[in-house]
């Protein structure tokens, strides 16, 4: 949707008239905070913000407070800096929410993938779709519910910009059970992939007209030109002559469906059938299983090593990344017109997929907040996947709202990598292994073992 939605920043925009106040839910994320940070201290406007930051966790809330203390420095700004270990509190006349909280942690993260594995059942990342997705969605529901409770209470008027995956299960969610509408899904997926993209066919990405929709970690690229050029004829020739990128689960499917996808290969493999349940293809395709275990493990080291560094007086240089949340809170605040990429309920958004669904899609952002663009139809190959893809996010979000554990089983049989994967009466018993698993972070009702 016009050009990349990174442009240029003007070097003043709109005064402040108040600095908001932006609260971090779950800051003891630390790296990722630390980005978020460095992004918002580099708008002029931002910098003297109220940062709010909120953990149940005292050692990586100091550690949050120790690090924006640190950045505030480092980039001259003067924020005002709240810490609270109570949720409402600090949520208290919020202008804007940014949630990054994962239930469960590290614990959880591996339950997630060895608890299937047992079962004979590959993941990659398992954070969206699968059974990963399904269980990390239904213990991260009970929080989304309190955490919208309290911001009915306190700060209604508030946005929430939500990075907590599986993100369009989340969304739905929070605006199905919360009644919250000011609730924006951000992930950096359609960037980095047009970023990726423009390096592989040599086109600087400032100058390239995109526009990516679908659903989040499964949108597509329905447009990619260069001064009126088709670069997709571009991307074509090199896949030919380049048997290493035909080694890609994205290209895989980018030469078979006729769009690229807006995700990587380990995650893009999770969500069809095609891949993780043949040997010959994850051999093929490069395809690292249980690679998310790794990236638990350096995010745990990375934490470390900033928490330590912090104590002794120093701190780590930290590179902003530009991401879309800091990017509405300037817009929003100050006026200033920017396109990012938002994930919101559809409502006849994309035309042929379900209108309860979470869509992601380009999103005008200014003073009158976040305003989704409305795309029409997807291509039907498209959405077959993406039907495919909601479906199982709706069974999941109806297992929560009705309290209806026989639904967290039907998300799984019609899940496409565990249901190519599973005889039926394996994927009930995986599900029971889950739900035991996990029973102290599930609502009560979805605790219940069914058998076969």
């Amino acid at each position: 949707m016009g050009r990349s939605p990174f442009p240029p920043r003007p070097p003043e925009g709109p005064s402040i008239v108040t600095a908001p106040r932006i609260v971090l839910v779950g800051a003891g994320s630390v790296v990722f905070t630390q980005g978020l940070l460095a992004d918002l201290f580099a708008f002029p406007e931002l910098r003297g913000a109220h940062i709010v930051l909120h953990d149940i966790d005292d050692e990586r809330l100091a550690t949050a407070e120790a690090a924006t203390r640190y950045i505030a420095e480092q980039r001259g700004a003067t924020p005002r800096i709240s810490a609270f270990a109570d949720r409402r509190a600090a949520l208290d006349g919020a202008d804007f929410v940014i949630n990054i909280v994962q239930i469960g942690m590290v614990e959880a993260t591996r339950t997630d993938f060895e608890v299937p594995a047992r079962h004979g059942l590959s993941q990659t990342i398992g954070d969206t779709l699968g059974i990963g997705g399904i269980f990390r969605a239904l213990r991260t529901f009970p929080f989304l519910k309190a955490l919208g409770e309290d911001m009915a209470a306190v700060c209604p008027d508030a946005w929430l910009l939500n990075y907590t995956n599986p993100m369009a299960m989340n969304v739905q969610y929070l605006t199905q059970a919360t009644g919250l509408n000011r609730v924006v899904g951000l992930c950096h997926s359609v960037h980095w992939t047009m970023h990726d993209l423009c390096d592989l066919v040599n086109v600087p990405l400032e100058k390239v007209t995109y526009l990516a929709a679908g659903v989040n970690h499964q949108a597509w690229v329905l447009n990619f030109e260069y001064d009126g050029e088709n670069l997709y004829q571009r991307l074509d020739a090199l896949i030919a002559t380049d048997p290493q990128l035909r080694r890609r689960v994205r290209v895989d499917m980018y030469r078979r469906l006729g769009f690229y996808p807006t995700e990587t290969s380990e995650h893009s493999s999770e969500y069809v059938p095609w891949y993780l349940h043949h040997p010959s293809e994850i051999e093929r395709l490069r395809l690292p299983v249980g690679a998310y275990l790794g990236i638990v493990d350096e995010n745990m080291a990375e934490y470390e090593k900033t928490r330590d560094a912090l104590a002794a007086g120093t701190g780590l240089p930290v590179e902003g990344t530009m991401e879309y949340a800091p990017q509405i809170i300037h817009s929003i605040t100050t006026g200033t017109p920017r396109t990012v990429y938002g994930n919101v309920p559809n409502r006849g958004l994309i035309e042929n997929l379900p209108a309860h669904g979470t869509v992601e899609v380009p999103c005008l952002v200014d003073g009158s907040g976040v305003q989704p663009t409305r795309i029409g139809s997807l291509p039907p190959q498209l959405t077959a996947l993406n039907r495919a893809y909601l479906s199982m996010n709706d069974l999941v979000v109806r297992a929560a709202l009705e309290d209806e554990p026989r639904h967290i089983r039907h998300a799984a049989m019609v899940d496409p990598a565990t249901s190519s994967a599973l005889r039926v009466e394996q994927i009930w018993e995986l599900c029971d292994d889950m739900v035991r698993a996990h029973a102290d972070r599930l609502q009560p009702a979805l605790r219940a073992t069914l058998g076969t």
